[in-house]
């Protein structure tokens, strides 16, 4: 019998709620909603408190988003585009690279007219395109055993850390979101001041979570030595730490 989502957090340890990035016609089937501001990071506390934040091409805070989310240009020209990135913020050596990036990173264009991120609905799951986890380097290390679980050596790569922005690491650096991969997202040091410091993200195409919840919890690492010999070690540490 398959877990669900919430089941594959609790096994992991994961406490933060999961967020899914959906590409849907209608954003009230997502209500309550809450629009962009600036990051979408920033909408961190209200994902956790069970809101929607919700994207479209004339509603996206950040001009970062824009681009990578709804694939409009946001910038009055590549050129501008590229100086923001290379000479005022120091994201590449050069121009030349800043520009050969963009060229191989195309950004995701939406299929209906909303871009909705926000808690995971199993009645949505047509629209569902990833799923991003908010974790620990303990749980971040227990997930990626997940993705290559299945994996073989000539399969597309399962885990990869690319660089971009962070909402970028949560759609449009997919190559295939049919392929089950993953990505350790959360390096982009202008959104990491909204979550906590201690966290990534581990963000999952649809296949690839359909692996993890197919996990068999008993016969797989999950039940194994080495994951309860890690957490009864951080529950040790925390008793030493705090006796009383």
């Amino acid at each position: 019998m398959e877990m669900t989502i919430l089941e594959l957090c609790k096994v992991v340890g994961i406490e933060t709620r999961p967020v899914g990035v959906y590409d849907a016609p209608d954003a009230e089937q997502f209500a309550p909603l809450v629009d962009p501001k600036r990051c979408i990071f920033a909408a961190y506390e209200a994902w956790q408190a069970g809101q929607t934040l919700s994207v479209t091409s004339t509603k996206y805070g950040c001009p970062g988003c824009g681009y990578w989310m709804t694939g409009i240009e946001t910038f009055p020209s590549r050129e501008v585009f590229v100086n923001f990135l290379y000479n005022k913020e120091g994201m590449r050596e050069s121009a030349g690279l800043m520009n050969a990036w963009l060229d191989a990173t195309p950004p995701y264009h939406p299929q209906h007219g909303n871009i909705l991120i926000g808690p995971v609905h199993e009645e949505m799951e047509e629209y569902l395109k990833t799923v991003t986890f908010f974790v620990t380097p303990d749980q971040l290390s227990t997930l990626m055993l997940g993705a290559v679980y299945h994996s073989h050596p000539d399969d597309v790569e399962p885990v990869i850390a690319p660089f971009g922005s962070g909402c970028g690491q949560m759609l449009s650096l997919f190559r295939d979101l049919n392929k089950p991969q993953a990505i350790i997202g959360a390096t982009d040091i202008a959104m990491r001041s909204y979550i906590p410091a201690d966290h990534l993200a581990f963000t999952v195409t649809i296949p690839m979570l359909k692996r993890f919840l197919s996990l068999d919890k008993e016969r797989c690492f999950l039940g194994k030595h080495f994951l309860k010999k890690l957490k009864q070690s951080r529950v040790e540490t925390k008793e030493r730490r705090h006796p009383c």
